[in-house]
């Protein structure tokens, strides 16, 4: 009897770790493809972890995440949704338009969940924003109804603003159109344009060097490529003396000037929540696209003094907030 309470026993010790592992590989699973580097966007991936584990879910017990990391190089996209639809994950979490379109043209089942795209309807990615229809939701920034409220708060505080520069990677389908939106918007108030077209990071340097005393201040529209290079190319910008408006706080905290966009880490939270519907049996295309409720103005006024512009109190005043 001993005997085989013993065996009985080691039994159940051998069979416990495999029952343990076949549990842990049915865990629901969430694909993260990370357009930039887990540096970059550590604050909008610990604000999406920690709505999931407030709606339930905890990393590596009730839910896994496999993350991938593009660090900026669009190519690599494709590649890394591949992979994501292979290891069938239950939902691929992303942003920018360019890495949702890559996952969507990967897998027409695995529901999409973007936490951040800049025109959803305008680039394709979903029918509307009310009924998106198919695999993909999220939430759009909707970042070309911005672009003339960021010129004239740039305007507040470069009085002297005659001639814009637009660096935009015209590679990524928003940044195409938010390119237009601010030349329209800029040439409305009588300002001289000049667009700097950069697809890769070694496309950053010769487009200063092309502007070099062209330009009273740059226009950047916000992607994968421009986050992965900010502090690159604030430091740039400094160093040809030209004040940078940015649409997020990630910029601005990399020696940028200013930024007026919806809050980021609050996108990606509220991403959460969706991915949460669609673990739970919701249809990502009954899911309607959501758009920001909480926008942030932020400025540096440590780069503001490099560049010897003087903030207007009242500015200071509205400030979201004010990095010294």
């Amino acid at each position: 009897m001993r005997r085989r309470a013993f065996i009985t026993l080691l039994g159940g010790a051998v069979a416990w770790p495999l029952a343990a592992r076949a549990q842990q590989a049915k865990l629901p699973t969430i694909g993260f493809l990370g357009e930039s580097t887990p540096v970059a966007q550590s604050e909008r991936t610990a604000a999406f972890v920690q709505r999931l584990r407030e709606l339930g879910w905890t990393e590596g017990r009730t839910v896994a995440i496999e993350y991938r990391w593009a660090e900026g190089r669009s190519e690599r996209f494709a590649e890394i949704a591949t992979e994501l639809v292979r290891l069938k994950v239950d939902v691929i979490v992303t942003s920018s338009t360019p890495a949702v379109i890559a996952a969507k043209q990967a897998t027409s089942v695995i529901p999409i969940v973007f936490a951040i795209a800049a025109d959803p309807v305008g680039t394709g990615l979903v029918a509307s924003l009310a009924r998106p229809g198919g695999n993909v939701t999220g939430l759009s920034i909707q970042s070309t109804d911005l672009a003339a409220k960021r010129l004239a708060i740039l305007r507040e505080v470069v009085p002297h603003l005659r001639r814009l520069a637009i660096m935009a990677n015209v590679g990524n389908p928003a940044s195409a159109l938010e390119i237009g939106e601010v030349q329209a918007a800029a040439r409305a108030l009588g300002l001289e344009v000049t667009t700097l077209e950069i697809r890769r990071a070694e496309d950053i340097a010769p487009a200063f060097e092309a502007i070099e005393g062209r330009a009273d201040a740059l226009y950047i529209p916000t992607e994968p490529l421009v986050l992965t290079n900010r502090v690159r190319i604030n430091t740039m910008a400094l160093g040809a003396r030209l004040p940078t408006i940015y649409s997020g706080r990630e910029y601005v905290e990399s020696a940028g000037l200013m930024s007026y966009g919806p809050n980021r880490p609050d996108l990606f939270r509220r991403a959460g929540d969706i991915a949460d519907k669609i673990l739970r049996g919701a249809k990502p295309g009954d899911i309607p696209v959501e758009q920001p409720t909480k926008f942030d103005l932020v400025i540096n006024l440590t780069t503001a003094k490099a560049l010897h512009l003087k903030v207007p109190e009242s500015f200071l005043l509205r400030a979201d907030e004010v990095i010294e």
